[in-house]
């Protein structure tokens, strides 16, 4: 079986040390985690975790297996990425002579889609959300300019398919 990459959702209660023991049972497959998003969900009381890997579906299935053991965790998931719709954020800091001197800098904001979301004295910030791709892009073209701070999410998705979650928790109450 061929290495694909993987994003796992991971439903739960809110518990301190579930993070640390999902992050084990990655650690002891010796699997890297590419990106971690903890937020609440659509169901109050409820976290979600979405978690991006880059394996065989054997070894997703086994990982989903062992983190539904956990006993806050309520339904983990698996999907690739055609199953779902998933974007990055990103920040990027830069010198603010930059956007009045160099007209180029203001062209790539405009092509990239992105967004100035604060001009002080000695720095802007731009942000830009979409496809890893497109955050990896448009860093490629502001590193000639000198970026002073770059910051990128994780992953955050939701499945193309109805997520039968919702039914799940209203058949356990």
């Amino acid at each position: 079986m061929e290495n694909k990459t993987f994003t796992i959702s991971v439903y739960s209660e809110n518990n301190v040390g579930l993070l640390n023991r999902i992050s084990g049972i990655f650690l002891k497959r010796h699997i890297n985690i590419l990106s971690l998003n903890v937020s609440e969900s659509e169901i109050e009381n409820v976290s979600r975790f979405i978690i991006v890997v880059n394996t065989t579906e054997k070894w997703v299935q086994n990982i989903v297996g062992q983190i539904e053991k956990q006993i806050e965790v309520i339904k983990a998931f698996y999907h690739i990425d055609e199953e779902t719709i998933f974007l990055e954020n990103a920040l990027f800091k830069i010198e603010s002579s930059l956007l009045f001197d160099e007209k180029q800098i203001q062209n790539i904001i405009k092509e990239s889609h992105s967004e100035i979301v604060t001009v002080a004295r000695d720095f802007f910030v731009i942000s830009k959300s979409g496809q890893r791709a497109e955050i990896e892009s448009l860093y490629e073209k502001l590193k000639p300019f000198g970026i002073m701070q770059f910051v990128r999410s994780g992953r955050i998705s939701v499945s193309k398919a109805k997520m039968e979650i919702s039914t799940l928790l209203e058949e356990l109450s």
